[in-house]
């Protein structure tokens, strides 16, 4: 009998505390709480376009998409999402559409921590 081993991929998630408290400094509790809010589902639709996009094999969209996540993420301070994300519009450059694949589930799987990550944090409520 053979032994099937599941692997489980789990990324880890980088926040930039410090960016996240430099908008609430700057913007105040509830302007900040705006721009995170609006960043996470910002960040959300984007990441869906990028499977969109590359299930199409729209590469310029993608890498366009791709970038747009890493100022967004940035800004939040979701630093681990948008060095992925780099990797991501890197891949696409390069031409390599395995490695642009593997890139972009990871991009998903980070995205998707991330998020959870930063809402949690932010003990925001839907």
């Amino acid at each position: 009998m053979e032994k099937i081993v599941a692997l489980v991929q789990s990324e880890p998630v980088r926040l930039d505390p410090e960016r996240l408290g430099g908008l609430y400094r700057q913007l105040g509790d509830a302007g900040a709480e705006d721009v995170v809010c609006r960043a996470i589902e910002e960040l959300a639709v984007r990441l869906s376009y990028c499977e969109r996009h590359w299930r199409q094999n729209d590469w310029p969209a993608l890498r366009k998409c791709a970038g747009s996540l890493i100022a967004i993420s940035e800004q939040v301070g979701m630093v681990a999402l948008a060095r992925v994300a780099r990797s991501v519009t890197d891949a696409v450059d390069s031409g390599d559409h395995v490695a642009t694949s593997a890139v972009l589930c990871r991009l998903i799987r980070v995205g998707e921590r991330s998020l959870t990550e930063v809402w949690d944090l932010q003990d925001l409520s839907v």
